[in-house]
């Protein structure tokens, strides 16, 4: 029973060390992504607005992990018997739609300004915003990986911080050559920014799709945990194996297995749970055996005499 509470306690103070490290973040990164979107406006840099744009989806996303943390521990309930934890699958979709809307509106936007007169740039003011933006933006990677690093939805907040600060750097190279008289390279930053954008709005797609389609999770190897099945002692065979995530970090596993002769299904189910624990770090299994067929039972010999 201690070792059961001392469990609890640590799960719960690491549940508040990530939701802590999340709500600091957001902070940070909302608050800059604003004063980077006026200083933006205002020096007629495309790449500060467009890096605006990238920190807007990933506050949504940090607000989104923070609430998640929150609906995660919600107990299930009649309706809802696998509890809350898709909600962190539908946010992610949400987010990667909004976050396709943004990468198009600033490609559009760099592609326009490419193709015509670039205005005049404030260098000094996209430079120096830029490196305020790296250092807020390593402060919250900081943050996160410090405190939350063992919480996997923090962990793909913590992707997304780092995204804004690969474009703090490119806005940072575009201050500066902007300074150094070639102004069109703003645009190019921008552009760039806009890609990032897209490449993370398809993996984002991607991946919620692949959860809401009951897809396999992309780290087991489907066939490897049908043969751990098959070849555990008392299992003839297996079929009907399902595997699939309620979220991307929890997965679920559920088949039906003939026993052999002479093996007793409860001892069979265990066996077969212990081992893809083991094997492939499955918590969340179902087991359901069943005895052999009419074609799997032995024909008995009648003795002579006997009808």
């Amino acid at each position: 029973m201690s070792g059961e509470l001392g469990a609890h306690v640590h799960a719960h103070h690491h549940h508040h060390a990530s939701r802590r490290a999340l709500g600091l973040a957001l902070l940070l990164t909302g608050a800059f992504m604003g004063v980077e979107f006026v200083v933006g406006w205002w020096s007629h840099s495309l790449a500060l607005v467009a890096d605006a744009g990238h920190m807007l989806g990933d506050t949504g996303a940090l607000a989104l992990a923070y609430w998640v943390a929150s609906v995660a521990q919600r107990p299930r309930s009649r309706q809802c018997t696998y509890g809350y934890r898709r909600a962190e699958v539908l946010g992610a979709l949400f987010s990667s739609l909004m976050l396709g809307v943004i990468s198009l509106w600033v490609g559009t936007r760099a592609i326009e300004r490419l193709m015509s007169t670039t205005p005049d740039i404030h260098g000094h003011g996209l430079l120096a915003t830029a490196f305020v933006g790296l250092i807020v933006n390593l402060c919250a990677a900081w943050i996160l990986h410090r405190q939350g690093g063992h919480n996997i939805n923090v962990r793909a907040a913590l992707l997304h911080v780092i995204g804004d600060v690969l474009g703090s750097v490119l806005a940072i190279g575009a201050g500066i050559a902007v300074i150094a008289g070639y102004p069109f390279t703003d645009a190019l930053a921008s552009l760039a920014i806009g890609l990032l954008l897209l490449w993370g709005c398809v993996r984002l797609v991607r991946e919620a799709s692949h959860v809401l389609m009951e897809g396999a999770p992309p780290h087991l190897d489907v066939d490897a945990v049908e043969r751990a099945i098959a070849e555990t002692p008392g299992v003839r065979s297996v079929h009907d194996l399902h595997v699939w995530s309620l979220t991307p970090d929890v997965p679920m596993l559920t088949a039906h297995v003939v026993i052999a002769p002479g093996a007793h299904g409860t001892d069979v189910a265990k066996r077969v749970g212990e081992r893809l624990h083991d094997e492939f770090h499955l918590e969340h299994v179902t087991i359901q055996p069943e005895p052999a067929g009419p074609a799997h039972v032995p024909l008995r010999l009648r003795k002579s005499g006997k009808t």
